[in-house]
């Protein structure tokens, strides 16, 4: 079940694209656009990241962070992030601790098969690490006008 919002956002620590330990507390007093995402390098997957990167002038001037979250692992995430050029923190979750403290580690269908697979979710956290929106299914090629309407 995804949180909802009114609700804290439940806090996690994992390592980033980097390899760098992340946890969503050290961005306490920032509002977050924190993104769930399926794959790396994927079509829908990386519109959406560029779309994101483009538009990171814009989120940053409405104090927005972005962070991207996949069970994908940090080595997956670093070829991809350099190969995009992507200015914000992609956390690995390998374990998938963190899609379901978020409820979109969800049954999926696809050409008739059913399978356990992330659901493109996104949470805008404010500054008190309060979910104040849910956004399902974003739209990958605009994604960053969806986050700052």
């Amino acid at each position: 079940m995804l949180p909802e919002p009114g609700t804290i956002a439940p806090d996690f620590t994992a390592p980033d694209q980097h390899g760098n330990t992340f946890a969503l507390s050290s961005l306490r007093g920032k509002k977050v656009a924190l993104y769930f995402y399926p794959k790396d390098d994927t079509p829908g997957c990386t519109a959406q990241a560029c779309n994101l990167r483009d538009n990171e002038g814009l989120l940053a001037a409405q104090g927005i962070q972005v962070v991207g979250v996949s069970t994908d692992d940090a080595a997956s995430h670093g070829k991809f992030a350099a190969k995009y050029d992507l200015n914000f923190p992609l956390v690995a979750d390998a374990d998938k601790a963190i899609v379901q403290a978020y409820g979109v580690w969800q049954e999926k269908k696809n050409y008739g098969k059913t399978y356990w697979g992330t659901v493109r979710t996104t949470f805008l956290i404010n500054e008190e690490g309060v979910i104040e929106k849910v956004i399902k299914r974003p739209d990958t090629k605009e994604h960053a006008a969806q986050v700052l309407k």
